[in-house]
């Protein structure tokens, strides 16, 4: 009997990524052991089973990675009477665009997976497929990696720096109280809430006033995303969706051919 690989397993995820909360007073850490994937492998001649011919038909049943019409994609919005600039998506590498693309993890449809190394995140679809989004993550010297849950999301969200921030910056002591949502609002048009155990983490899935730093380690700590592409993430999710915050997944797993 041979085996031909057609569809590989996730391999344990090493390292650590340091981030940090851009509103948090206080940072965790997490280990984590991902469950490795079965191997997808296709088995060739008589020994052949209906197994095989499932795996096979899994295999073929993959609809093809899409690539969005970007114009459409970053055009201007008008979001509830407040005006979102179009987005020059030709200023940025094509790999922190958006698409549809085959993801080979074990996780459950609605998992959030942010790869933090690649500076990608990816919201886990069923029949093997993920949308992909770029992200920024935190500058080096702050530091979270591990799961949560997404407890809490909001549309133009208002951003309140923490003691810590306003000590760096004593410019920012004007917005103690909190700053509204807006335009100007570093938290962007949405914000997605993670919590671990019941509790806030203080890290955030939201938009940016600075979405040229997409695909850099250049927020206070939380993951950004251009504001088109978190409205977008925003509407596909609901309250309790996991998120999985890992250091860098596997080639095998998401499979970036090209670099894209």
């Amino acid at each position: 009997m041979s085996v031909v690989n057609v569809r590989p397993s996730l391999v344990l995820v090493l390292g650590s990524m340091l981030l940090s909360a851009c509103t948090a007073t206080t940072s965790s850490s997490s280990s984590y052991a991902p469950p490795l994937a079965k191997s997808f492998t296709r088995t060739v001649g008589p020994e052949r089973d209906a197994g095989d011919e499932a795996r096979d038909q899994a295999v073929a049943s993959r609809p093809a990675s899409r690539v969005f019409d970007y114009n459409s994609v970053y055009s201007s919005i008008n979001d509830d009477g407040i005006a979102i600039p179009a987005f020059d998506y030709t200023k940025m590498n094509s790999k922190y665009l958006r698409r549809h693309v085959p993801y080979y993890g074990p996780e459950r449809p609605g998992t959030i997976v942010v790869d933090a190394g690649n500076r990608l995140l990816y919201l886990v679809e069923a029949n093997g497929m993920a949308m992909r989004y770029g992200i920024a993550v935190g500058k080096e010297g702050f530091g979270w990696t591990g799961n949560a849950i997404l407890q809490w999301k909001q549309k133009w969200p208002t951003w309140t720096p923490p003691a810590e921030m306003i000590e760096r910056n004593p410019s920012l002591k004007k917005y103690a109280d909190g700053l509204k949502g807006s335009p100007a609002n570093p938290l962007g048009a949405r914000a997605m809430y993670l919590f671990k155990g019941g509790k806030d983490t203080m890290y955030r899935i939201h938009g940016t006033t600075k979405p040229y730093s997409i695909g850099k380690a250049a927020s206070s700590g939380c993951f950004r995303m251009i504001n088109q592409d978190v409205i977008d993430l925003y509407s596909r999710v609901g309250r309790k969706n996991s998120v999985q915050v890992r250091t860098r997944l596997a080639k095998n797993v998401v499979q970036l051919e090209g670099g894209i």
